[in-house]
């Protein structure tokens, strides 16, 4: 069964428009989930909105969204005055340049989406965008109101698809210098850079996200696991207190050792060993 859109409209570019469907590239529905339990009668707990000076609890009426402009002081907003400031939809995701994927900061990437064409009659337009998006090695800038608000999304070629990936604006992105200010210049050495990129070189591999680990999922469903059999959990192992060593001196080591597991020394095939039989076998001979 194929997976439900998450929106529909149109891809525009100039005076083309190709309808399409947009698809959630992640999920997070397989991820362990809890809920919250009354330890005494092992009923599910419910949350309920009570007012924060009185204790009393507050119907859903009466909840409103409130902006705090000072201590205890909020401008209310009606739900019919929040629906007024979300952009109106045109359903048309509207194609404004192209980019080289050099230009591209990384930094802004929301979240993922697969694009794929809504009608089997669009198949020629939205594989004619896909390939000129391959071809030159460029993504598009797209614009649209998506999800009740103003998006502007980056669109590239994704094997038979396109991907969409949603981008945050430039106020949801902090400064870098804030978090670099303190990184000290440091001095590097012919050879440690030599023995970094040996280290490099000796552990390159291919991305294969099928290698990667959620070990807090895996744990998770071992101690689940372990509960409903009535096993213990076992105690986490404290780690080990990190030695302070020479950089250079770790570099190397590093490398010696990388350079081993790359490497295997061939075995030495043993002498045969002399025994009383295999002499007396000899000397029959």
């Amino acid at each position: 069964m194929p997976p439900r859109a998450n929106w529909k409209g149109s891809l525009k570019l100039a005076e083309l428009a190709c309808p399409v469907a947009l698809y959630s590239a992640t999920s997070t529905s397989d991820r362990i989930a809890f809920h919250t339990i009354n330890r005494a009668t092992g009923h599910r707990v419910r949350r309920t909105f009570v007012d924060s000076e009185t204790g009393a609890p507050v119907d859903s009426g009466d909840q409103v969204k409130g902006y705090e402009v000072d201590k205890n002081d909020y401008v209310v907003l009606e739900p019919d005055e929040i629906a007024q400031a979300r952009p109106q939809s045109d359903k048309t995701l509207t194609i404004e340049a192209f980019l080289d994927w050099v230009e591209i900061d990384t930094v802004y990437f929301d979240k993922p989406y697969y694009l794929s064409p809504s009608q089997s009659d669009a198949s020629d337009l939205f594989v004619l965008i896909r390939e000129g998006l391959r071809k030159n090695k460029v993504a598009a800038i797209a614009k649209t109101a998506l999800f009740r608000r103003a998006r502007t999304i980056l669109i590239s070629a994704y094997g038979d698809g396109l991907l969409a990936i949603t981008l945050n604006f430039d106020y949801e992105v902090r400064s870098a210098q804030q978090a670099f200010d303190e990184v000290p210049e440091v001095k590097v050495q012919g050879e440690m850079l030599q023995l970094a990129k040996h280290i490099i070189d000796t552990k390159r591999g291919a991305f294969d996200p099928s290698t990667f680990e959620d070990r807090y999922e895996a744990a998770l469903a071992e101690f689940v696991k372990a509960k409903l059999e009535g096993k213990p959990i076992a105690p986490r192992r404290k780690a080990r207190d990190a030695k302070v060593v020479n950089l250079l001196e770790a570099l190397r080591e590093s490398a010696a050792l990388s350079e081993g597991r790359e490497k295997p020394a061939a075995k030495k095939r043993a002498a045969p060993r002399k025994t009383k039989a295999a002499a007396a076998r000899r000397k029959a001979s």
